[in-house]
């Protein structure tokens, strides 16, 4: 397909000349080859896009909007997508890989249910509360907007991601500054072009990609009032550290290894078939990925087989842009080189490969990793414990419910998770004792966006989505008054 190069950043509601020369050039991991570019933001650019933002927050009238109005905005823009799946669908997947079925439903499909979601919460949030206080008269709780935000994204699944964090930003008042990856940045300026298509009002959203220097800077500046991160635990840790120095909030959305744990009652035909779109979606580049599976050692030869048998007859490596192909390249020459050497570390450590294990057959160009396969893996061993984002599962053998659970939480993260059993009281009694932000009981649903998804441990801090979500974006303030009078609200 086509795809367009920006010349301007896209900066206060205007595309504005950059500060700076630098150009990113976006690569297509399927051809290897340029596809576009787009320029590199720099300190200086971010420091116009925050002023602007500071200056609406302060002044403009989006904060001071009803809030049916603001989810208004976020309807039209989830209608203007709509308009364009198919081609937003094919440029995000031109720009980082995922099978064109994924960038469909969880690229583009899901941000337009985000941004509905959050435009009919707007309209019927309680923004302000009225309590009855314990010392005598009435309270109002007012929830406001927190003011600018910086939000930064990574690139595997770049659009769903910015509208997880632009949507109910904007729907609760604030000004957002959007810094995404510098790998995907084209559907983030198409998303620009949608938000200023259904008017979202001057200095209310920028967009500069960039690199982490300008990232930490947008981190680092005093007139942001909030970040909200989504990317590795290690940047993570970094950037909350850097908030807490200036007691700025924040929200971290981070890694995970999540384990599925397959019951001894389990029908697998059903489970594996339904368990592995969530361990190999968008060619294993997911937070949320199943990536430990738990078989019991009564059955284990033949959830591996089950396995092996489902991926190699259902999840066909090939061309991203063709709807059957269940697993396309990575994103970049250092992910393939980064899953290849987790690869290695499982067969040094004694892990053996039942399925995959090298590039495949027939691909020369394309930075493509074989769906694989790890048998005999210990809990404690590298690929065990270390996220590795790419199409690579372990087998775990276990012997009760209890070493399962036990198995599961030994972990850093806690994002995700699933269980899968013919008794879902027994599941969920399962579900209670892992510590995962968000689980899964016979279900091939990871978290639904009217609930709050976010992780226990070094998986992140705090919720997105739901209104848990939008509460994120605001500040509480509590408002007494004498006894006898209430206000009217």
């Amino acid at each position: 397909m086509a795809v367009k190069s920006y010349d301007k950043l896209f900066i206060g509601g205007k595309w504005v000349t950059p500060q700076g020369t630098g150009r990113i050039e976006v690569i297509n991991p399927t051809t290897e080859q340029v596809i576009a570019s787009v320029p590199d933001g720099t300190e200086a650019d971010l420091d116009l896009a925050v002023a602007a933002a500071r200056e609406a927050f302060d002044h403009g009238p989006w904060p001071r909007m009803a809030p049916a109005e603001r989810g208004a905005v976020l309807k039209k823009v989830a209608d203007l997508l709509a308009a364009e799946m198919s081609e937003m669908a094919e440029l995000i997947t031109t720009e980082m890989g995922a099978p064109l079925l994924f960038s469909h439903m969880g690229q583009v499909a899901a941000p337009m249910m985000v941004l509905n979601y959050y435009a009919e919460l707007a309209a019927t949030f309680k923004f302000d509360e009225v309590r009855a206080g314990v010392l005598g008269g009435d309270v109002l709780v007012a929830k406001e907007a927190v003011g600018v935000v910086g939000a930064i994204t990574p690139w595997n699944v770049p659009l769903f991601l910015a509208v997880g964090k632009l949507a109910p930003a904007l729907a609760a008042g604030c000004t957002v500054v959007l810094k995404p990856a510098p790998e995907t940045p084209l559907d983030a300026f198409r998303l620009a072009e949608l938000f200023e298509a259904a008017g979202l009002p001057e200095g209310v959203l920028s967009v500069v990609p960039a690199g982490r220097e300008v990232a930490e800077y947008l981190v680092r500046h005093p007139q942001i009032d909030k970040i909200s991160f989504t990317g590795s635990t290690i940047a993570g840790k970094k950037i909350g550290a850097l908030c807490g120095e200036s007691l700025k909030r924040f929200t971290l959305e981070l890694g995970g290894k999540s384990a599925a744990i397959i019951c001894d009652d389990a029908d697998l035909a059903v489970s594996i078939e339904t368990l592995l779109p969530n361990a190999l979606m968008n060619n294993g580049q997911a937070c949320i990925a199943q990536t430990r599976i738990l078989a019991p050692t009564s059955r284990y030869d033949e959830v591996v087989d089950a396995l092996c048998t489902a991926i190699s007859e259902k999840w066909i490596v090939g061309d991203p842009m063709q709807m059957e192909t269940g697993v396309g390249p990575l994103l970049a020459a250092r992910q393939r080189d980064r899953v290849e050497g987790y690869i290695a570390k499982g067969r040094e450590q004694g892990a053996t490969v039942a399925l995959g294990g090298g590039r495949p057959a027939g691909f020369d160009t394309g930075y493509y990793v074989e769906p694989t396969v790890f048998t005999g893996v210990k809990n404690d061993m590298v690929i065990a414990q270390e996220e590795i984002f790419g199409p690579v599962l372990s087998v775990i053998a276990y012997d009760s419910d209890a070493e399962a659970i036990a198995i599961a939480n030994d972990s850093d993260f806690g994002l995700c998770g699933s269980v899968w059993t013919a008794d879902n009281t027994r599941g969920l009694e399962i579900a209670r004792q892992v510590r995962t932000g968000t689980y899964m009981v016979n279900s091939g649903m990871p978290f639904d966006f009217a609930t709050p998804f976010g992780g226990f441990k070094n998986s992140g801090m705090g919720r997105e989505f739901g209104p848990e979500g939008l509460e994120a974006f605001l500040e509480f303030k509590s408002i007494t008054f004498p006894a006898g009078y209430s206000p009217a609200i």
